[in-house]
């Protein structure tokens, strides 16, 4: 493999300076803005860390020209929900049958092995490959912090890597902790996020009910308080099935459903809790790999069901112990179990398959995922205005050449190994298709080094309890 082109020194200045200019000429633009739609030979003028413009035929006026001929430029795309702490441990379980068998092997068994230098290798591992998979926005839904040491682990992680964090915050599941949350968010957030103006923010984490791992957990009065004290959103894993339905109601009725609250998973949800979603505006967020291959109460992502009740979901990556890592896996099997579902409902009948399209799926994992996170006002759509969150795709590939449309390309033929360039608020994070200012092989040996000792101390902890 060749070395890549180095990142020119223009672009190395800082990205909010506003004298930096930089003018990507030529591209296909995808602005995911209803407003603009697509631009054929497009430009797109970024000032600082902002899109100043978007058309045709932008003059330069001394701007660094980035010639994107033969490409595709889009927004970043946005991963809302993934445990990133495990990103050393991936595919160990890939044939994992059940929730229970996840929560056995990850939750009871391994995380209890993470030092905090573990949880930072494991978070900073996710990040860095979301990136290069031209995800810019990714929440961590953090369940791990077994002491404060961990919740900083994994927030500077995040920060380290520069990539547009969203750090939500939980309790570990099970095992000995040191009981500092759900009080230690008051630290988190006068330490790393105390406005939410910033490429990090903040968010309190939960599950639905507490028939996983106990009260202390689930979402309620209480939890809502704090979160509501420091004017944070909420996240909420585990929310399916009838016991979650009903939690999710009863939410409603007590005034703890909001905007500031992310539903994820969401399958097999009574029509009264989508009511409640949707009339209290909470947002959602959707597995659809991780519903379908671990088989999450009916094993379907309610992608139908969300848009039957007006909501337009984000998407989540979930667990890399069992699943893939990248978004266009989560767009692929999106759009494919939907239209199967679609069709399979017409079958035999004279009714036309409502069927949802690649323009859906692609602002799922874009303008839909970044107001999922309530970051839609800075994030998610190539606007001036907004934050220069953008991916550069190769559209002359032998994967994906000849372009006809650039959505569909973008949805049915890109890869990662497609994504040249990569820009977090106007800073360049991936340049001519390798990670900007980061060792791969140090990061590689780190990585190694890591399994190697929760390896160890997992056979400690086995020869104890023999």
């Amino acid at each position: 493999m060749s070395p890549a082109t180095p990142l020119p020194d223009a672009l190395r200045r800082p990205a909010a300076d506003p004298d930096r200019r930089v003018l990507l000429t030529g591209g296909t633009v995808v602005t995911m803005d209803p407003r603009t739609g697509v631009l054929d030979r497009g430009d797109v003028l970024l000032r600082g860390d902002r899109i100043a413009a978007v058309g045709h035929g932008l003059p330069s006026d001394g701007a660094l020209v980035v010639d994107t001929a033969g490409s595709i430029v889009a927004p970043g795309l946005v991963d809302t929900h993934r445990h990133a702490w495990q990103a050393q441990m991936r595919r160990t379980i890939p044939d994992v049958d059940d929730l229970a068998g996840y929560l056995r092997s990850t939750l009871v068994r391994v995380a209890p092995a993470y030092t905090p230098e573990d949880v930072h290798l494991g978070t900073r591992l996710a990040a860095l490959t979301a990136l290069d998979g031209g995800i810019t926005t990714m929440l961590d839904f953090s369940h791990n912090s077994r002491s404060g040491a961990h919740a900083d682990a994994a927030i500077t992680a995040l920060a380290d890597t520069g990539i547009r964090g969203v750090h939500a915050s939980m309790a570990p599941h099970f095992g000995e902790w040191e009981g500092q949350w759900p009080r230690d968010l008051e630290r988190l957030r006068s330490t790393y996020a105390p406005t939410d103006d910033g490429l990090l923010t903040l968010r309190l984490a939960a599950l639905a009910t507490p028939d996983v791992a106990g009260a202390r957990l689930a979402y309620g009065a209480e939890l809502a308080r704090v979160a509501r004290d420091l004017d944070i959103g909420v996240s909420l894993d585990a929310v399916f099935g009838p016991a979650a339905s009903d939690a999710v109601v009863s939410w409603g009725r007590q005034g703890l459903l909001g905007p500031h609250v992310e539903a994820i998973h969401c399958t097999a949800l009574s029509p009264e809790a989508w009511a409640a979603l949707r009339d209290h505006g909470a947002t959602v967020s959707l597995a659809p790999t991780s519903d379908a291959q671990i088989g999450l109460e009916d094993a379907v992502p309610p992608v139908d069901e969300a848009l039957a009740h007006g909501i337009r979901p984000g998407l989540s990556v979930d667990v890399e112990v069992a699943l893939a890592s990248d978004m266009f896996t989560q767009m692929r099997a999106l759009l494919t179990i939907q239209r199967m579902r679609a069709v399979h409902a017409a079958y035999g009948t004279s009714k036309e398959p409502s069927r949802i399209t690649t323009r859906d799926v692609l602002d799922f994992a874009t303008l839909a995922g970044a107001r999922t996170l309530r970051l839609d006002d800075r994030t998610g759509s190539l606007t001036p205005g907004k934050q220069a969150d953008l991916i550069v795709v190769d559209a002359e590939a032998v994967n994906t050449m000849p372009l006809h449309d650039a959505v569909g390309t973008l949805v049915l033929g890109a890869d990662r190994a497609n994504i040249t360039s990569v820009w977090v608020a106007g800073r360049v994070r991936k340049w001519d298709g390798a990670l900007v200012d980061v060792d791969v092989d140090a990061l590689r040996s780190s990585v190694h080094d890591s399994v190697a000792a929760i390896a160890a101390r997992l056979a400690d902890a086995d020869a104890r309890d023999r």
